[in-house]
């Protein structure tokens, strides 16, 4: 018998919807399966993972029987999520939400709610509950107990530190199709979970008959098994609770110009991906979502990059949340403090430093893609440029009148003598490369954005600094990448000293203020960029993986934030028909939720990657915005003329 794991058809990224209640992510199928959740923090073991593999990895699928999806949708500005189902004798609608931080009633608890109610006729509605702790690595005991003092019954599920109570209408264990269920449990068969001893649960499951007007929920909340049982949500007060605070969170974002609901929905996602209790913003609620279907280019994103989190901050302050983007801030300088030689690029949720990277054997992968991996090795890589990402930010908060107190701009005079120690160092780059360390242009020319920003701050408001050395190294910098990041010949900046390839990442430079977006090197950068980078289809690769740079097997689809970027340069610079173009193109990647996976792959018309990924809901604002301000007339103004 093989060891590998069977493989499964998997669900189209496009057809899953996120949840979320600022704790953690689950991901939902058109088709009514949760194929992942991680509980209680996006970071955690997964309890469903067959998203990475298999119904037998975890899920659980609620659907009327015989029934088909007619529709779904979020209810307005919330990431409530509402499935219409349609069968020969009725319609039902499933609503599927998290309470955002628990309950006001049950803030501690982390609780994922499932109501069914029959809209018309009557309708059978069907589970297939696969509770599998730890990435599948272990099977739950499972037993009923008594949740309240009026006799209401749950199943409470065990293993090891974790568990999980459901409460609502009973479900069952569900026999294998060999098995007889008249027949009692063998000696080498486990007991039903409704006896007292309980089970080892492999599949519960239940159907229900429901007649118009009529609505059953159930609630899935994890506890730590040591602690006593949690007492179960009010569904209808959840609810209400869920819809208000996504719906004041959003209230002051107007929807009534053209993209402005798809740039909610974005900021929306941004939120959703964000720890509620400190701050931390993942990447993407998933791992392991490949680059290329088949390949081995999976990486686990449930952590907070400092690039990310940083860009969170500066869109954030665009549309004037600027008090999440103080929480942001908060977050960075807690993660951040301490020696400076020691800043990394990736910190867990709360600032954990210690991201070890491993595989998981047992699982068959997305589309067949392994390894599947959770943790990562790109923790302890030197990137050049996130210091500057993270200086920029902080001065959009000060520049929108957030002041700096004496702990978070000591941290960032702190994040300044990092990169003066650190100012010769060859990097890995944006794209966190697994390659020989490089001097990639994009790093120096943050790591100038990052002294011109220290400059800013002591000449523009007031703080202290030794600004003159600061403009010394800054200026130092200036030439230097002039000299040896500028082809003359090829009228080019490049990816690296040592090459003359391009990087996507060069489309950045002129965000930096390091040179204009109409600047003649910078047209002629994105010329090689359009011709190397930018397929048939229209969509732009990070770089070319033919070059060998990046150290790792096989290729990866066009990245969407990438084009994205385009999309700015091309507002920026003058090309607005083009740069409008091209949004309506990239609208159009978004799944009916609104929601953007890491990449796109033309030919087969999928997303791909980690999802929904946060760098490109970034991407989409920062286009959307570049668009209308071009097409309002409105100039672009850059702090530096080389």
């Amino acid at each position: 018998m093989s060891d590998e794991p069977a493989r499964h058809p998997s669900t189209p990224l496009e057809d899953y919807a996120l949840l979320s209640d600022l704790h953690t992510g689950p991901l939902v199928s058109r088709e009514g399966s949760i194929d992942w959740l991680c509980f209680p923090r996006f970071d955690s073991p997964s309890v469903f993972a067959a998203l990475l593999g298999g119904p037998e990895d975890g899920r659980w699928r609620l659907c009327a029987v015989d029934g088909e999806v007619v529709s779904r949708r979020y209810l307005p500005r919330t990431f409530v999520l509402e499935t219409t189902w349609r069968t020969p004798t009725g319609t039902a609608v499933v609503t599927d939400f998290l309470p955002p931080g628990g309950s006001e009633d049950y803030p501690d608890q982390a609780d994922l709610v499932r109501r069914v109610e029959c809209t018309s006729g009557t309708v059978e509605v069907e589970h297939d509950l696969r509770i599998r702790f730890d990435y599948n690595r272990t099977l739950p005991w499972t037993r009923r107990v008594e949740v309240d003092g009026d006799g209401t019954c749950g199943l409470l599920s065990i293993a090891g530190p974790a568990a999980l109570l459901l409460t609502g209408p009973m479900l069952h264990p569900q026999e294998a199709p060999h098995e007889d269920p008249a027949q009692d449990a063998g000696p080498d068969q486990p007991g039903r979970p409704d006896d007292d001893a309980g089970a080892v649960s492999d599949r519960l499951g239940g159907c229900f008959g429901l007649s118009s007007g009529e609505s059953l929920d159930w609630v899935l909340t994890w506890h730590e098994s040591h602690h006593e049982l949690p007492e179960p949500v009010d569904p209808a007060r959840a609810l209400d609770h869920a819809v208000s605070f996504w719906t004041e969170w959003s209230s002051h974002v107007s929807t009534h110009r053209r993209h402005e609901q798809a740039v909610l929905r974005s900021l929306l996602v941004l939120r959703a991906l964000t720890h509620r209790g400190t701050g931390g913003i993942v990447a993407a609620p998933t791992t392991s979502l490949p680059e290329e279907f088949g390949g081995t280019r999976n990486w686990d994103y449930r952590y907070t990059w400092l690039r990310d989190a940083a860009l969170t901050i500066e869109v954030m302050v665009a549309h004037d949340f600027t008090d999440g983007a103080l929480h942001w801030r908060n977050w960075l300088l807690r993660a951040v403090a301490g020696d400076p030689d020691q800043v990394q690029i990736m910190y867990g949720l709360a600032g954990e430093r210690w991201l070890p990277e491993s595989e998981l054997g047992h699982l068959a992968g997305y589309e067949g893609s392994t390894p599947v991996r959770v943790g990562n090795g790109a923790v302890g890589q030197y990137q050049a440029d996130v210091v500057g990402e993270v200086m920029l930010a902080l001065a959009a908060l000060r520049d929108a009148g957030i002041e700096e107190d004496e702990f978070s701009w000591g941290l960032q005079k702190n994040l300044l003598r990092f990169c003066e120690h650190n100012y010769d160092r060859p990097g890995h780059g944006i794209w966190e490369m697994r390659g020989k360390p490089a001097l990639f242009v994009h790093g120096r020319a943050m790591m100038w954005a990052a002294f011109d920003q220290g400059i800013r701050a002591v000449e523009e408001h007031g703080l202290t600094g030794p600004v003159e050395r600061w403009r010394r190294l800054r200026d130092r910098l200036c030439a230097e990448i002039m000299e040896h990041g500028f082809d003359e010949q090829l009228n080019t900046f490049t990816q690296t000293y040592d090459n003359t390839e391009v990087d996507a990442s060069l489309l950045q430079l002129p965000h930096t203020g390091f040179v204009a977006y109409d600047d003649p090197r910078m047209l002629g950068t994105v010329a090689r960029i359009e011709r190397d980078l930018r397929g048939a289809h229209g969509l732009v690769h990070r770089y070319r993986t033919a070059s060998g740079l990046d150290g790792l097997e096989g290729d990866e689809y066009p990245f969407l934030i990438c084009t994205f970027w385009l999309v700015e340069q091309y507002a920026r610079s003058g090309r607005v028909d083009d740069a409008g173009e091209l949004l309506e193109q990239l609208t159009g990647y978004a799944n009916d939720l609104g929601l953007y996976a890491e990449e796109f792959d033309p030919d087969s018309g999928r997303l791909a990657g980690n999802f929904p990924q946060a760098f490109s809901h970034l991407g989409f604002i920062r286009a959307v915005d570049a668009v209308v301000r071009a097409r309002a007339g409105e100039s672009f103004e850059d702090r530096l003329e080389l």
